[in-house]
């Protein structure tokens, strides 16, 4: 079973990839700031689909990859 884990420490173990995390902490303004990985894919319809497997938790979804710089346009 996954240990609670920073963002950070998630990004750097899980890079470019998508990932699906059980929210255990989060600051002042909501913004997540450690959780479980419940899933992780390089392909977003993977996480998407482990989605309901956890209906009724507090799940956090992401990309952990480099964002596109200014001026470029990308389809997730």
């Amino acid at each position: 079973m996954q240990s609670i884990q920073t963002i950070e420490e998630i990004k750097k173990k899980f890079k470019n990839k998508w990932v699906l995390m059980g929210v255990a902490e989060e600051d002042k303004l909501g913004r997540t700031i450690s959780g479980k990985v419940l899933a992780n894919s390089e392909n977003r319809d993977n996480t998407y689909a482990m989605l309901k497997n956890f209906v009724g938790k507090y799940v956090y979804h992401f990309y952990t990859g480099e964002i596109p710089e200014e001026g470029y346009a990308v389809a997730f």
